[in-house]
C-alpha cells in the first residue's frame, strides 16, 4: 500500500484540490508541503497531533515538510472555528511561544539540510506595506467569494472584524511566497482551513500562471462532534510542565469505545492490520486493552518510551485498586499538618489536584473525589500523620491523580 492510500485507509484525508495529481505527487516523494501552525500558546496540544503525525508520515515516505510558524498570522487571528475573537498577543509573546514549538516539532519531524525546513511567516509579512500589499493581490480576491467561505459565514451574526477579515488573504499570501522562494506546491491543514487554503492555490494561479495544492486532513473529534485535545479551556498539552505524561496517558486511556480504533488509526503508527485485529475488540472486554495500547503509544511519540511505561505501571496500579508504580507523587511537610493531621480539602489543593478549596468542595459535593478508591463525601474528612506516612492516593475525576505522603 502506498502512502495516499494509507492515508485514505487511516481515514486522515477529508478533501483534495486535485485528487489524482496530488496521489502521485504523494506516492512519488515529489511534494513539498507546509502546514501553519499559529502560535496563540505556549504549547501545542494532541489536537495538533494530527498535522504533526500526517508530516511525519509523509517524510518517511520521501516528500520534504515546511513548518510554517505563524508570528505574523498570529498577529491577526484565524476566526475559523470560533465564535469570538482571538486573544490580542504581544509580539514577544508571539516569539516566546514560537521557540516552545519549534522544541515540540522536533519530536516528531527531522529537520535539518535536504530534510524539513522550519520558517516563520512574521519574517515577510511583518514587513509588507499595506498599499502595496492591496495593490499587489487585492484584486485577486473576491469579497462576495469571502463572505460566502465557512470560516466567515459562521461568524457573521455574532460579528466578523476587519482585523480577522484579512487572515484568509494573509494565509494565502503565505502559500504564494513559499511558492516562489521555497518551491512549496502543496498545502495541508485541517478541514476547517478549507476556504483559506483554496485562497492560496487561487491566488498562485492568478498571479503566477501555476498550479499549486491543498488537501484537508479530518479534524479528530470524538463520537459526540467535539474536538478533541484541543477544546479551549481544557487542552491537552504537549508540554509536560503543563500535562504531565501521567495525565496525557489517561487522557487517551478513557477514550469513549467508539473512538479508540479511529484514533489508533489516524494517531499511531501501528499496522493498519494490527488495528484492524484490535477492532474486534470493541464490543468486548478486551477493548480495554485497545486503550491501553494507544495511551502507550501516543505518550511514547510525545514524552519518550520511558515515560509511556512509567505512565502505564501507575495507570494500572491506579485503576487495579493499589497504589504501587511510578505514581505521581506530592510530598507533604509536618509544617503542612494542622492538629496531627491534614483535611481533604487541603490535601487536593496541595496535591495540586484543584485549585481552590471551594474547587475541592465542588468536587467532593458532585461525587468526583476518591482516596484510596473509596468515594469522599464528607468535606470535613481528616487524615492522620500515621495515615498520611503510608500514602493516601487522591483521584479528581477520572484522568487526575497523586499520591500524598508525608515525609
Amino acid at each position: 500500500m502506498e502512502i495516499y492510500e494509507e492515508l485514505v485507509a487511516r481515514g486522515l484525508i477529508a478533501q483534495v484540490t486535485d485528487e489524482d495529481e496530488i496521489r502521485r505527487m504523494i506516492n512519488a516523494g515529489k511534494a513539498t508541503f507546509y502546514i501553519g501552525f499559529d502560535c496563540t500558546a505556549d504549547s501545542l496540544t494532541a489536537g495538533h497531533f494530527m498535522a504533526l503525525t500526517l508530516m511525519k508520515r509523509l517524510q518517511m515516505a520521501g516528500n520534504r515538510p515546511i513548518a510554517l510558524i505563524g508570528g505574523g498570522t498570529t498577529m491577526i487571528g484565524d476566526p475559523s472555528g470560533r465564535t469570538d475573537m482571538r486573544k490580542m498577543l504581544t509580539r514577544e509573546d508571539i516569539e516566546h511561544n514560537a521557540a516552545c514549538f519549534k522544541r515540540q516539532m522536533e519530536r516528531f519531524i527531522e529537520f535539518g539540510e535536504g530534510k524539513a525546513r522550519m520558517v516563520n511567516n512574521a519574517d515577510w509579512l511583518l514587513d509588507l506595506n499595506y498599499v502595496e500589499l492591496l495593490r499587489e493581490v487585492g484584486a485577486c480576491f473576491s469579497v462576495n467569494n469571502m463572505l460566502r467561505a465557512e470560516c466567515y459565514r459562521q461568524r457573521m451574526e455574532r460579528g466578523l472584524s476587519f482585523l480577522e477579515f484579512n487572515y484568509m488573504i494573509m494565509q494565502s499570501y503565505d502559500f504564494y511566497h513559499l511558492f516562489q522562494h521555497y518551491g512549496c506546491n502543496m498545502q495541508f491543514g485541517g478541514n476547517d482551513q478549507w476556504s483559506n487554503m483554496l485562497g492560496g492555490t487561487e491566488l498562485i494561479r492568478r498571479k503566477l500562471g501555476r498550479d499549486a495544492h491543498a488537501m484537508t486532513i479530518t479534524l479528530l473529534t470524538d463520537s459526540n462532534g467535539n474536538k478533541m485535545g484541543k477544546t479551549a479551556g481544557n487542552a491537552v498539552w504537549l508540554d509536560p510542565e503543563k500535562t504531565s505524561p501521567y495525565d496525557f496517558y489517561q487522557y487517551w486511556r478513557n477514550v469513549g469505545d467508539a473512538d479508540v480504533i479511529k484514533c489508533l488509526k489516524m494517531l499511531t503508527f501501528l499496522p493498519l492490520e494490527q488495528i484492524a485485529e484490535m477492532e474486534t475488540w470493541v464490543n468486548t472486554s478486551r477493548v480495554n486493552t485497545a486503550k491501553e495500547i494507544l495511551a502507550f503509544e501516543l505518550t511514547k511519540l510525545v514524552h519518550g518510551e520511558e515515560e509511556a511505561e512509567k505512565a502505564q505501571r501507575s495507570a494500572r496500579a491506579l485503576f487495579g485498586g493499589g497504589a504501587g508504580g511510578d505514581m505521581p507523587t506530592q510530598e507533604l511537610a509536618e509544617s503542612d499538618l494542622t492538629d496531627g493531621g491534614c483535611d481533604i480539602m487541603t490535601l487536593l489543593v496541595k496535591a495540586g489536584l484543584v485549585a481552590s478549596k471551594s474547587e475541592a468542595r465542588r468536587n467532593i459535593q458532585q461525587g468526583g473525589v476518591t482516596a484510596d478508591d473509596k468515594k469522599v463525601t464528607d468535606i470535613g474528612l481528616t487524615f492522620t500523620a500515621d495515615e498520611l506516612k503510608n500514602g493516601v492516593v487522591l483521584r479528581r475525576g477520572k484522568k487526575s491523580f497523586k499520591k500524598v505522603i508525608l515525609k
